[in-house]
């Protein structure tokens, strides 16, 4: 059994920098030797639930620009698998929720990053969703409902995003600093609700937890938290695996449901 997990992706330098979160995944990926791999971008939005569904080596997406050559030299060579991608859909299809086949997108830096770090071999089959930000909480949650028991088949499940991302309030000189109360409160508050199943604060999180406005501006990389969480079994309780933070409040809170 492998439990759902939401992972911070941070910088596209993930893939290459040295640092106690990259470290942490390097640690992670051997912990973890799932057969296939199910993954939520945060860098993938669409309004219908997309699936790759490939059993090709996919492409390599460099979707940002300013970095160093290094980044772009990465081919980060996972293959798909249509097998799962169509099972995946089945399941979607099963719970009312509409969703399409994607068979020529590659893999966006909210994954392969990431999985450079962890699985540096690209031997592990994956299959990456987008996501739509602007669906009610409540139904990204039921997005990850869809996919419960996955985990006993030694699928591992991702949300690839970040609690706390704001880029426009960085402190861009201090970059391994205290970081700011705010930042730190709103995961703690996201901690607290979350390891006491408060389904209901959850959903409302915009009303509810402190600093929701600065932490999240728009909802693209928080959707994937509320996926991953509804991925797992509810009779667990969720942990958090990493906590760190960049730039006074860029989050790479880490957790495993």
């Amino acid at each position: 059994m492998i439990q759902p997990l939401f992972l911070a992706h941070g910088s596209p330098m993930t893939a290459i920098e040295d640092t106690e979160y990259t470290r942490f995944l390097e640690q992670l990926g051997p912990k973890l030797k799932p057969k296939a791999i199910v993954i939520f971008s945060a860098h993938w939005e669409s309004e219908v639930l997309a699936i790759s569904s490939t059993d090709d080596t996919y492409e390599t997406i460099y979707d940002f620009g300013g970095f160093p050559p290094d980044l772009y030299s990465i081919k980060y060579k996972a293959r798909g698998s249509k097998k799962l991608a169509a099972e995946l859909a089945d399941r979607f299809k099963h719970n009312g929720i509409e969703n399409r086949l994607d068979e020529t997108r590659g893999l966006d830096h909210g994954s392969w990053t990431m999985l450079h770090r962890m699985y540096p071999q690209a031997d592990i089959p994956v299959v990456q969703l987008s996501v739509h930000p602007y669906l009610a909480t409540s139904e990204q949650y039921r997005i990850g409902e869809a996919l419960r028991g996955l985990d006993q088949e030694d699928i591992l499940i991702i949300g690839s995003g970040v609690t706390v991302h704001n880029l426009r309030v960085l402190n861009w000189g201090d970059r391994h600093g205290t970081p700011e109360r705010w930042a730190t409160g709103f995961d703690d508050w996201l901690i607290d609700h979350i390891q006491s199943s408060d389904k209901e604060a959850l959903f409302r999180y915009m009303e509810l937890a402190p600093a929701a406005k600065q932490a999240v501006p728009t909802p693209e990389h928080f959707v994937p938290l509320y996926i991953a969480l509804g991925s797992g079994d509810p009779a667990r309780k969720p942990e958090v695996i990493h906590r760190s933070y960049e730039f006074g409040t860029l989050s790479y809170l880490s957790m495993q449901f």
